[in-house]
């Protein structure tokens, strides 16, 4: 039977993966320090979740609900969903060997390596990766863990809403980054259009943005500042009716404003985000998302991961 990707499925899956995932904290910072006509804004910390981004949540929902072979896992990834599968498997003994491009952060590559994964670098891109995990599947009869398209993954990702609604019930918009969508995708299930969810992903990689003007997944620029978390070829197949049905808006950022957020969430708040985990932000900062006076707007901050901390 096929795996429903809904506010049961991912209820269940976030009491499955609870022991093993933090339950980050929300915080609330006056929009006036930040030049934003919202009173108030909230901001849902996935960067402080172990590995340092919400994957965890996926990659643990995979190896808790499906069967593992003695082979272990294997799993491509620009960085962070790497990580999270190396940590996941770490924790639950499983052997675990790891593909990413040579764009990969060095942190995110070394963060790999603590955990004690089969790390391989090679190929320029996400996609180069995925296909590198793919010929090694075929011959080793370890289970593959998709970073987006994966209903387990979807579920585990969900809980990120699940719990900011717990914290924060009275949340009325909430942006999120886009890379290949396991995150908005879940979110967007958990909410089911109870909350405007608005898609934020780069110029350079509007892989969401596009599908949704052409009805469909299609291939999409990969390039940008961000590009190891939110350039995947195309968007996730499972993700997309769910895009469809329940994310509200899709808005576009240039990676100035990726980086001018990623240094006033330095700045004001002592908070080191990768670019990925920083795009949503910079949808209000740059005003490609314009908030009304009294909207109660939370954005997520979902990875901690950067490849350079020059911005310090």
């Amino acid at each position: 039977m096929a795996v429903q990707i809904d506010r049961a499925g991912i209820a269940e899956t976030a009491r499955l993966v609870a022991p093993h995932v933090r339950r980050t904290p929300v915080i609330a910072v006056a929009g006036a320090d930040f030049g934003l006509p919202v009173a108030q804004l909230r901001l849902k910390l996935e960067l402080l979740q172990h590995s340092g981004s919400f994957k965890v949540r996926g990659a643990f929902a995979n190896l808790l609900r499906r069967p593992v072979s003695p082979a272990g896992v294997v799993a491509a990834s620009g960085g962070n969903h790497g990580a999270a599968v190396a940590y996941a498997a770490m924790v639950l003994g499983k052997p675990a060997k790891i593909f990413v491009p040579s764009i990969a952060a060095p942190m995110k590559i070394a963060r790999i390596r603590s955990y004690g994964a089969d790390l391989v670098v090679g190929g320029d891109r996400y996609a180069d990766a995925l296909a590198a995990s793919e010929a090694w599947l075929r011959d080793s009869g370890a289970m593959a863990v998709h970073a987006y398209d994966q209903p387990e993954t979807l579920l585990g990702q969900g809980g990120v809403g699940l719990e900011l609604e717990e914290q924060d019930p009275d949340v009325e918009t909430l942006l999120v980054a886009v890379g290949g969508g396991g995150l908005i995708g879940g979110i967007a299930a958990w909410y089911a259009g109870r909350v405007k969810v608005v898609a934020v992903e780069p110029e350079a990689a509007p892989t969401l943005n596009m599908a949704l003007k052409a009805g469909r997944p299609v291939e999409a620029p990969a390039g940008g500042i961000a590009a190891d978390s939110l350039a995947p070829k195309q968007i996730g197949s499972l993700m997309f009716p769910i895009a469809q049905k329940h994310v509200a808006e899709s808005v576009l950022v240039p990676d100035d404003a990726i980086r001018a957020a990623q240094v006033t969430l330095w700045d004001k708040l002592r908070l080191v985000a990768e670019p990925g985990g920083a795009a949503a932000f910079a949808a209000l900062l740059s005003g490609a998302y314009r908030p009304e006076r009294n909207e109660r707007v939370a954005v997520l901050v979902c990875g901690g991961n950067p490849t350079t901390t020059d911005f310090i």
